[in-house]
């Protein structure tokens, strides 16, 4: 049986995926209005796994016999700037949600909560990933500059990615 705080910072989490989604979805729409659809995939797509983890998370907790928590899923904000400034929010917010992560890892051992732990390390290996695939675009990004073939290149760069549910050949 899963400990109450461990359910609770895990619903939190649940939470938190949501409101990634949500915000990436905002993201993307704001990048398909913009012209940029290459963009707008990526973020679609960053916005479908971070629902998928959402649900494994929660799932998780079933399965160790906890109640998940709802709470609201606030609303993000919508003020997003230049396409270079949609990535610098992308890479602050992964950043953030790096640390929601090694938090509930942190608890999971203080709590002797091996199954816990051994779960959410995926999620740390996974920010790895995160940030560094948002921290390659942003320097692209940076690298391009005011180059608009450069920039068009990389939109149709991010066009072609396609996802991938990370949970379809596991049993977590």
């Amino acid at each position: 049986m899963i400990k109450e705080n461990i359910s609770k910072v895990l619903s939190e989490q649940v939470n938190a995926e949501y409101y990634s989604a949500y915000l990436y979805l905002i993201m993307s729409a704001y990048a398909d209005r913009t012209g940029f659809k290459g963009v707008a995939n990526w973020l679609f797509i960053q916005a479908q796994e971070e629902m998928a983890h959402g649900t494994h998370i929660y799932q998780h907790i079933l399965e160790r016999g906890g109640a998940p928590a709802f709470a609201d899923v606030k609303t993000p904000e919508a003020a997003l700037g230049s396409i270079k400034d949609v990535f610098k929010k992308v890479v602050a917010h992964e950043e953030y949600v790096t640390g929601l992560i090694n938090n509930i890892a942190t608890i999971a051992l203080k709590e002797n909560d091996h199954a816990t732990y051994n779960f959410i390390m995926w999620y740390v290996n996974e920010q790895i990933e995160e940030e560094a695939s948002a921290n390659e675009i942003l320097n692209k990004i940076d690298f391009i500059g005011d180059n608009l073939s450069l920039l068009y290149n990389l939109d149709v760069e991010l066009s072609a990615r396609v996802f991938t549910d990370p949970f379809s050949n596991t049993a977590d």
